[in-house]
């Protein structure tokens, strides 16, 4: 089961028209710190709309990869005239790429609505090149909130136990150190972890001005490294050399001969506006900048 924004007004209701200033700005600085400011070829999973694709401008190809085919329209009429963006519709289960061939890739707020996670995580660690690096962001079930109202009865779920929580439908909590096994187990190498969102709280925005929430948050990023108790966890890792792709031959692909079938993993070639898998027949809708490897043609 996928989680699928298509068609929906997320842009508008959850951001534009919603008082999310804040989480913005602090997710911005968290991204600033952790992924490299300039590199050839990167990802962000789950890009929805393009919100934060201007901080990937110090990269010479971006990808911004999204379930949702309505979401992304949205995104591509923002960023679609800049010759470095590609759009993807696809799976995170089944991910259209040849192996190795990203530099770096990003993943926020996308995670808590992904059901397999090691499943998922094996995918990303695929498409990225040894030594590339993947931040991630991931809701976390032991904040401090969860845990006072665990202390006082007033929550079922106990934040403390290692296990994911769904409490709705596709939306999930995770543990830190349950997130932090599946990263490595999926073969990536933990560097740097930051906490964000401890401010997210109606009241403190109605009396504390956004600046400020902006820079006490900025400086209790910086407590990672003692606790991670924010509703927000930020994880910079990196991709350890295995398999096939350690060889770091998806590094030279260029243009469309990044993308393989999702179905097969076999290479594709053009015709008119599809990509066609000869090894499985799959064609693929290809136009222009945007790609649709949701379900074949």
């Amino acid at each position: 089961m996928i989680c699928d924004y298509e068609g929906s007004d997320y842009r508008t209701r959850f951001w534009e028209n919603a008082d999310r200033a804040y989480e913005d700005a602090v997710e911005r600085i968290a991204i600033a710190h952790m992924l490299p400011p300039r590199g050839a070829r990167m990802a962000e999973f789950g890009a929805g709309f393009g919100r934060l694709a201007d901080l990937y401008a110090g990269y010479d190809e971006v990808i911004l990869l999204d379930y949702s085919r309505s979401l992304l329209a949205e995104a591509r009429q923002r960023w679609g005239r800049d010759p470095r963006f590609k759009f993807v519709a696809a799976d995170i289960y089944h991910l259209p790429f040849a192996p190795g061939v990203l530099s770096a890739a990003t993943m926020i707020r996308v995670i808590h609505h992904i059901a397999d996670v090691p499943a998922a995580l094996m995918q990303i660690r695929r498409a990225i090149a040894p030594g590339g690096t993947f931040v991630l962001e991931f809701a976390n079930k032991r904040n401090l909130k969860a845990m006072m109202r665990y202390l006082v009865r007033r929550q079922r779920w106990n934040p403390y136990a290692p296990e994911p929580i769904e409490f709705a439908t596709l939306n999930f909590d995770f543990h830190p150190r349950w997130m932090l096994q599946a990263l490595r187990a999926a073969g990536f190498d933990i560097r740097a972890k930051r906490v964000a969102s401890y401010l997210r709280a109606g009241f403190l925005k109605r009396v504390l001005p956004l600046q400020m929430m902006v820079r006490i948050d900025a400086a209790l990023q910086r407590t990672a490294a003692l606790a991670l108790l924010s509703p927000s966890v930020f994880v910079q890792s990196v991709a350890v050399g295995q398999g096939h792709e350690a060889k770091g031959e998806g590094a030279a692909l260029v243009g469309e001969g990044i993308f393989r079938s999702p179905r097969s993993g076999q290479p594709l070639r053009r015709e008119g506006d599809t990509l066609v898998c000869d090894a499985d027949g799959t064609r693929w809708r290809a136009e222009d900048n945007f790609y649709d490897f949701k379900a074949p043609l």
